[in-house]
């Protein structure tokens, strides 16, 4: 499959689905993964909304590196496509706030809702969150099992001929 087929996968499985898998660290290297509804600003920056006091956001205050994978889980064994991403996660700033609620509230699903200022601001219990993509990948079909191969074959970069990502044109580092 070329690179350019690759970024399209990864543009599709992006536009289509509504929840991440977001992966985090603590300060001891503690895995935890959740996930959590997004809203994407192109293919290269995820917002999402959530408590500081969950385990994730603990979590990048911290680490604010974290992993993202979007999948469809619906699909038969053998025939799974998935975006892995590398990003860098912080909490907007309050002053930025107001300037993201159209991006982080665009409707894409019917019953969102969009938050205002106050309730993403202290004393609400909810605040905004976003992610800027350093690397995507995606996942390669395995098909029935009988060709597995040791090690992480499974995904491979889509950076072609350098290193800018074909799905948002930002710069990226490889996936090896």
């Amino acid at each position: 499959m070329t690179t350019n087929g690759n970024a399209e996968i990864a543009r599709e499985l992006i536009d289509t689905f509504a929840y991440m898998v977001l992966g985090t660290a603590d300060p001891d290297g503690r895995p935890w993964t959740t996930p959590v509804y997004y809203a994407p600003d192109g293919y290269g920056l995820f917002y999402w909304i959530s408590s500081p006091d969950r385990r994730h956001s603990r979590n990048i205050a911290d680490r604010p590196e974290v992993s993202i994978v979007i999948f469809d889980s619906t699909v038969p064994i053998g025939a799974a496509r998935a975006v892995y991403m590398s990003a860098r996660a912080e909490q907007v700033p309050d002053d930025e706030i107001e300037g993201c609620l159209e991006v982080a509230f665009r409707p894409r699903f019917p019953g969102i809702r969009p938050f205002t200022v106050a309730e993403l601001t202290p004393p609400g219990l909810f605040r905004l969150y976003r992610a800027r993509v350093t690397e995507h990948s995606i996942l390669i079909r395995g098909g029935d099992g009988s060709e597995r191969a040791p090690g992480p074959r499974s995904t491979r970069p889509i950076i072609a001929g350098g290193p800018t990502c074909p799905v948002n044109g930002r710069v990226s580092r490889s996936a090896s």
